[in-house]
């Protein structure tokens, strides 16, 4: 597993587990077949490969009677599926009712299709292990969760053309991806726009970031690159990327326009 911070947690749940399983004389087979899981993936679950989502912690708890045992790792689970430098800002977006995005370099995380994401994640260079891959792809879609949020937060995306026309995974994984924007583009909570080429103006020079409003009305400053991230807690830098990201915002597309535009490249593929 590549990101360490987090095995000693994972591999503590899984030896639990196994535990459980062994006292309450079930073979992984057994136990598979209760919760839809084969053999091999129970054995990567107690052997600290693979990290189960909440709802089979819950159901692994139910099944061997753990009586609540299991279901006291969920928080700590949920934080170690994240690699270290995203861990806090997995912890804000879940609390967020505002969230301002602007990506140069791919699309971003809460828009990605799976494909595209295993695409992106396969070209990491050192490569990730196959555990680390599924770790963060079903970190990832859970987070996409936010979407279906009550009350819904608004969620503003202004991304460059230049991610939609990279071809991470080839020509079908953009297809899909980009057909993914179309679909979450016309929810009511969301505004996707496109910052064209072409266009002379962009204060987005300095790259990627985001900006994130907590429910208790406090900002905060997200960036990354490299493995590494800044999480600025600074009030007056996260008022000051608000107002970068207005000013983006005002150059890019409109809403509509960035739309047409993504609907202009699908039928060129």
């Amino acid at each position: 597993m590549a990101d360490k911070s987090g095995q000693g947690v994972v591999a503590a749940f899984g030896q639990s587990l196994k535990t459980l399983r062994t006292r309450a004389g079930m073979e992984r087979e057994e136990l598979g077949k209760r919760l839809g899981y084969s053999p091999s993936t129970i054995a990567s679950f107690e052997q600290g490969r693979r990290i189960p989502p909440p709802r089979a912690i819950d159901r692994f708890d139910e099944v061997l009677d753990a009586g609540g045992l299991l279901k006291l790792w969920k928080e700590q689970l949920e934080k170690a599926q994240y690699p270290v430098f995203f861990q806090g800002m997995a912890e804000l977006e879940k609390r967020a009712i505002e969230q301002l995005a602007y990506d140069t370099l791919v699309v971003n995380g809460l828009l990605q299709t799976e494909e595209y994401m295993r695409a992106l994640l396969s070209n990491r260079r050192p490569p990730l292990d196959p555990e680390t891959i599924e770790q963060r792809v079903t970190a990832r879609l859970a987070r996409q969760d936010i979407f279906d949020r009550r009350p819904e937060p608004l969620l503003s995306f202004v991304m460059c053309e230049s991610v939609l026309r990279r071809k991470f995974g080839g020509k079908e994984v953009l297809r899909g991806q980009l057909e993914q924007l179309l679909l979450i583009g016309r929810r009511r909570n969301v505004e996707l726009q496109v910052m064209p080429l072409d266009s002379e103006e962009n204060s987005g020079v300095d790259g990627p970031f985001t900006v994130i409003t907590r429910e208790d009305g406090k900002r905060f400053v997200y960036v990354e690159a490299q493995d590494t991230s800044a999480l600025e807690t600074d009030p007056k830098q996260a008022v000051l990327a608000a107002a970068r990201y207005g000013i983006i915002r005002s150059q890019a597309l409109t809403p509509r326009e960035s739309l047409e535009f993504i609907e202009k490249l699908l039928g060129e593929l």
